[in-house]
């Protein structure tokens, strides 16, 4: 078993899922940041939207899963504030991130759908890499395997998957195989296939529902609402959602299309 704290600082101990998660959003700045100044747009836009963002998604990441958790932190109010435990929903962190970035783009009066085409990209790219903050705290795994099949993975993957003498599915690595897959295709998209405004933003919604609802299915840490896996029922929502939007933004005339001044 891998110890979750990296290091101690005195009396400050700093937990391997926070540098993770650090080094998620610093790398999917730096890739947006890219992106935006691709497109012809001041990329200081990108670093002083984070600052509204990575504290949105934060905090929303968490209040997400507290809300579905409460019986738990209702008896514990002191581990509402420890997210370096995890608990951290990433539905929840969508929900912040993507309405404190709309704010900030309407704010300085930039093109929404091509900031976010622009920016998707480092989203997956965080939730990519966020995941293997799960796999140091032991945690958004499946449910348990046999060693024979646990053969098929490094070794370790397979001793931080044997948790109280027996094997899990490592579905932290599935899905971030898959987030790695979707952002392969949501850069061909945006350098080569991007066919109008919103596209890639769209399909982000799409590609990443796909995955995370079979995947959810196998995890045994799942939040619930009335029986059912949350993230299962949003993933749906998000999937239609998306298809219905990328419909209405490829539909849309050529005349509607955002612009903005590149600042």
């Amino acid at each position: 078993m891998i110890d979750p704290i990296a290091f101690s600082l005195g009396p400050i101990s700093v937990h391997w899922y926070g540098l993770i998660m650090g080094s998620a959003f610093f790398l999917g700045t730096y890739l947006a940041r890219y992106h935006v100044k691709r497109l012809g747009y001041d990329p200081d836009h990108m670093l002083n939207m984070v600052v509204w963002i990575i504290p949105a998604a934060i905090v929303c990441a968490r209040l997400y899963y507290v809300a579905f958790e409460w019986e738990h932190y209702a008896n514990n109010p002191a581990d509402i504030i420890a997210v370096w435990k995890g608990g951290l929903a990433i539905h929840g962190g969508l929900i912040g991130g993507v309405t404190a970035g709309v704010l900030y783009v309407r704010k300085h009066k930039l093109p929404v759908l091509k900031m976010a085409d622009a920016i998707m990209p480092s989203v997956i790219l965080g939730q990519a890499i966020g995941r293997w903050g799960n796999f140091m705290n032991q945690e958004a795994h499946g449910g348990e395997v046999s060693a024979e099949f646990m053969q098929n993975f490094p070794a370790f993957i397979r001793d931080q998957m044997f948790i109280d003498g027996t094997y899990y599915h490592p579905t932290f690595l599935y899905e971030s195989l898959w987030n790695l897959l979707v952002l392969g295709l949501l850069l061909f998209m945006l350098y080569r296939w991007k066919k109008f405004d919103g596209q890639v933003a769209f399909s982000y919604l799409i590609l990443y529902s796909i995955g995370r609802f079979f995947i959810e299915g196998m995890r045994t840490d799942s939040l619930y609402f009335l029986g059912l896996r949350v993230a299962q029922l949003v993933s749906l929502t998000l999937i239609v959602a998306g298809i219905i939007l990328l419909i209405w933004a490829a539909r849309r005339p050529k005349e509607e299309q955002e612009v903005g001044n590149p600042t």
